[in-house]
């Protein structure tokens, strides 16, 4: 994780300065840029090495979801791209990481729940982490997966990447994270690793 260039972007200067001693403490070496609006995320994302990890609040001014996200994850493909934000409604948090980002958090969440989808989203993982999530899923709540979702699913546990998967399935990695996105809210969970382990545990996955 280290040597990362990180852009925060947040109209909020108190919430801002307090992420960014936080995204210091996971990235202790990391080159962290701050940013007020979205033409000042793109000024400092475009200057120099490409960064490695953006985040963004959503409410945030100059941004469009419909518009602005796209964009962003076409001109930054291989950064990281994380939503930071008080929404909690799951039809906009699907719109959003349909659009390829690889982290939604709720502002709401406890510091220590920030930093561990940062840090998993550092580490490769597409996360959601919302107010209303709940570790637990009832067996009689299996989730039913799309035959897509059930064949990315059984990549994932052989352990592919994204990568490796778009090319055993013939799609593109974009299409794989909206795939992955889906399967992590059919899950109610914020990792690939907790998607593998409450598949097994629901009967979803049998050895």
């Amino acid at each position: 994780m280290q040597n990362k260039r990180v852009v925060l972007g947040d109209d909020h200067p108190v919430f801002r300065g307090g992420l960014s001693q936080l995204i210091r403490q996971i990235l202790p070496f990391a080159d962290i840029v701050e940013a007020g609006t979205l033409d000042e995320v793109l000024s400092a994302a475009r200057l120099g090495a490409p960064p490695s990890l953006l985040v963004i609040d959503l409410l945030f001014p100059g941004l469009s979801i419909e518009q602005s996200l796209p964009a962003l994850r076409q001109e930054f493909p291989k950064a990281s791209i994380v939503i930071v934000s008080m929404v909690n409604d799951q039809r906009t948090i699907q719109n959003v990481m349909d659009m390829g980002i690889d982290g939604f958090i709720n502002k709401s969440v406890s510091v220590d729940d920030i930093a561990t989808a940062i840090t998993a989203v550092c580490d490769g993982d597409v996360v959601v982490k919302t107010s209303s999530q709940s570790d637990i899923l009832m067996e009689s709540e299996k989730p039913a997966l799309t035959q897509r979702q059930s064949d990315v699913l059984g990549l994932m546990v052989e352990g592919k990447s994204n990568k490796e998967i778009a090319l055993i399935l013939g799609i593109s990695p974009f299409t794989v994270r909206i795939h992955v996105s889906a399967l992590l809210r059919a899950l109610d969970v914020s990792t690939r690793t907790g998607a593998v382990a409450k598949a097994y545990s629901n009967g979803i996955l049998t050895s």
